[in-house]
């Protein structure tokens, strides 16, 4: 798969990063969005490390853009760019993240409280079964990756049915749901997460930093308000009332959203 797509013209300025891990393509509709009167990249992360993610990023970056860059990550992407921005701060200046996961394990837990709890009792169902089968244990087989590519498809929907206040119509535009990477990355970043070593790399960041989250969104804002509020030195928290986890899809937040992301990025 490659790992970049392009929108409007040169200089390449802004860079949007899609989250998962392992869901390429989710950013397409703010990209096309933003690419008026810019040029904007949307990286695909195709490594199955951490490491992988950040360095292959690096390399984007260096080769198609003007640095620095206003970097925009969305969900685990914001996390990611949040991670990146640590590393190299000389590549970002403005980092802007979108219904970002929280960075302390504290928050985490009510996750998925809050999504099964807006789910009917057959959907409930589903999560669990759908649950078990990508926790399986049994790799190696071709078959069994695919099989756990559609069970990770099929969770994320009903995810993102559970994430969302009042949607629009729109076509779900991830190219493929990528099981292997999904798991590997997370485990990774969900251990920097809870050993606290997540929420110290913002001591590293020194850009303009802004949040934009939904009120509705089951990632808790305040994990993601309160850390960082107390870590970064420019840091401003917008919240988006009748909106959930992908504002650019909300009916009530949808223009208020784009309107926010294009003055920060023009400021």
């Amino acid at each position: 798969m490659e790992n970049l797509r392009k929108y409007g013209n040169p200089p390449f300025t802004v860079a949007l990063i899609h989250g998962g891990p392992g869901a390429p393509g989710e950013m397409a509709p703010v990209a096309r969005e933003l690419s008026i009167g810019r040029g904007v990249l949307e990286p695909l992360q195709t490594k199955t490390t951490l490491e992988g993610q950040v360095m292959e990023l690096k390399a984007v970056l260096e080769e198609h853009t003007n640095l620095p860059v206003t970097l925009i990550g969305f969900s685990w992407g914001a996390m990611l760019s949040f991670i990146f921005t640590a590393r190299y701060p000389q590549f970002v200046k403005k980092l802007i993240l979108i219904g970002s996961g929280p960075y302390e394990e504290k928050y985490a837990e009510k996750i998925m409280k809050t999504r099964i709890s807006r789910l009917s009792k057959t959907e409930i169902k589903e999560t669990y079964s759908l649950i078990l089968a990508l926790n399986d244990p049994s790799t190696g087989n071709k078959n069994l990756s695919e099989n756990k590519n559609l069970s990770l498809a099929r969770f994320g929907q009903l995810m993102s049915q559970a994430d969302s206040y009042d949607s629009l119509p729109h076509d779900d535009e991830v190219l493929e749901f990528q099981y292997e990477i999904n798991k590997n990355v997370w485990e990774e970043a969900s251990r920097l997460r809870s050993r606290g070593k997540l929420l110290k790399l913002g001591k590293e960041i020194h850009c303009r930093v802004i949040a934009i989250h939904g009120d509705y969104d089951p990632h808790p804002f305040e994990g993601v308000k309160e850390p960082l509020s107390g870590v970064l030195k420019d840091f401003r928290f917008i919240l988006l009332e009748k909106c959930g986890h992908m504002p650019w899809i909300e009916r009530e937040a949808k223009e208020i959203f784009y309107d926010l992301l294009k003055e920060e990025i023009q400021r």
